[in-house]
């Protein structure tokens, strides 16, 4: 585990569901660094913004509205590469260590759980075997989820009860795992996680759940508004439809089958919601497990000034 000394620059995390304001409290958090001397640059920890031109439906901040502010890990993905934890944590916990290096402070910001837990926490990802992999796929193509997942709840039944029993990718991770004699972490944190770097901050924000519904039924609606169906088009000449991640991607598989006649606009966007609902209550249970967490109330009005002072007297 890497050392930490008293002064040394620290790791923040922002965390919480989608549409409680991540963004806007990490670039308030980095000005309330820098009004201390204290310069800090963010660190993406949002799946589907590690892809390029992933914006409208991933609510993707733009360049001209960071501040200023260096961002890191955001649009570093072809929509046709598969995104995955294992590739991102040696990339994320590199990111963070040179913008310590450069003696700032590093805020790591997103809410896929997996994804902040990989960087945040000890975590050990288990081995991989293309050819077994190759074969279960086969299998999953051939056959689709159902034999392999009930292979999966003979062997781990924990695991696959919590994997989507549509999600032939997570199926097939799972049993490939537990073919090569390991324990499969079931995107799952360890019992008893230990931070990878001692005196992390974690923010966590919430909104009540009668509140959050409305904001992110909204939010869905104003994805179309603003052009969900033009960058999804665009998106498909890049080859969203051959991606195994991005074509996916809550609002954006509905967006395609929108285009491909499967859905009408207001099925799309119902169904967007839905799933988006469903999302931010897995996130905010995800998020629930992390003891570090501190609690804001999203909607309260935060005072990063505050929180950083607090810091600072630490």
């Amino acid at each position: 585990m890497d050392d930490v000394r008293p002064h040394a620059p620290r790791l923040w995390a922002v965390v919480g569901a989608t549409g409680t304001g991540k963004s806007d409290l990490s670039l308030d958090l980095a000005e309330a660094l820098a009004a201390r001397g204290r310069r800090a640059e963010i660190v993406n920890a949002d799946a589907m913004q590690l892809y390029r031109g992933m914006d409208v439906g991933t609510a993707k901040l733009p360049v001209d509205e960071r501040r200023g502010i260096p961002h890191h890990l955001f649009d570093v993905l072809d929509v046709t590469a598969e995104a995955a934890v294992a590739w991102y944590q040696p990339r994320a916990r590199e990111a963070i260590r040179q913008i310590h290096a450069r003696g700032a402070e590093a805020i790591l910001v997103g809410g896929s759980g997996l994804y902040v837990s990989s960087v945040i926490y000890d975590f050990r990802f288990p081995p991989r075997d293309a050819g077994l992999r190759a074969r279960l796929e086969a299998e999953l193509e051939e056959h689709g989820t159902g034999p392999l997942l009930a292979r999966l709840h003979a062997q781990d039944p924990q695991t696959a009860a919590r994997i989507d029993p549509h999600n032939g990718r997570r199926i097939v991770r799972a049993l490939e795992v537990l073919a090569q004699g390991e324990r499969t972490h079931g995107a799952a944190l360890p019992e008893q996680p230990a931070l990878w770097l001692p005196g992390s901050r974690v923010l966590a924000l919430g909104v009540e759940r009668a509140a959050l519904v409305p904001r992110l039924d909204r939010r869905v609606e104003r994805m179309w508004e603003q052009g969900m169906l033009a960058e999804v088009e665009r998106l498909r000449e890049a080859g969203l439809e051959n991606g195994t991640t991005a074509r996916r991607a809550i609002g954006y598989a509905q967006a395609l089958a929108q285009l491909e006649g499967a859905l009408t606009q207001d099925q799309a966007i119902a169904e967007t919601q839905a799933l988006t609902r469903r999302y931010a209550r897995r996130q905010v249970s995800w998020f629930r497990r992390y003891a570090e967490a501190e609690w804001l109330d999203a909607l309260g009005g935060i005072d990063a000034d505050a929180i950083v002072e607090e810091s600072t007297d630490e």
